[in-house]
């Protein structure tokens, strides 16, 4: 399998690294592949941005969505860890404000999914290569209408599949 996006055709079992947001759709994912059999480890992704506080209904990174996300895990009895991607994210921050003084919109949370959530989290899974992982998984929102409804398998966590 390549690095590029793929809708899984079977639920992947093997050791599987869920980005976990807190929400519904990767709770649920995380669910799903567990029942399947898969050996799920769950990753949330912490930008540094949001200190403390609520987070909005549109985030997925605020300190009560790591918890919320943490919630999930330990009901589901998987591994969880709170991945520091602060640097990475800073990047996508400073080509938002760029963007934005040349007078242009731009959308950060697109650049955040490509370049820090899929793009770090796979790498992360690569480099730590003695904890077997063989997936990577992210979701998308139930409410698209085109699928797949609950995850989006980003690539395999080994090199060359």
């Amino acid at each position: 399998m390549s690095d590029a996006t793929s809708t899984p055709s079977t639920i992947p079992t093997g050791r599987i690294a869920v980005a976990m947001s807190g929400g519904v759709d990767s709770s649920v994912a995380a669910l799903l592949l567990q029942r399947a059999g898969a050996d799920v480890v769950g990753f949330f992704l912490r930008n540094g941005v949001v200190a403390a506080g609520p987070g909005s209904s549109r985030s997925c990174c605020s300190v009560s969505d790591a918890a919320d996300a943490r919630l999930v895990a330990d009901q589901l009895g998987i591994p969880f860890y709170a991945i520091d991607v602060s640097r990475p994210f800073q990047r996508i921050i400073d080509g938002f404000v760029d963007a934005y003084r040349n007078g242009t919109t731009p959308n950060p949370c697109v650049a955040c999914n490509v370049d820090v959530k899929f793009g770090h989290l796979l790498e992360l899974a690569r480099s730590i290569e003695a904890a077997g992982f063989t997936h990577v998984v992210v979701t998308r929102a139930a409410r698209d209408p085109q699928p797949p409804h609950f995850m989006t398998l980003v690539a395999s966590a080994r090199r060359g599949r």
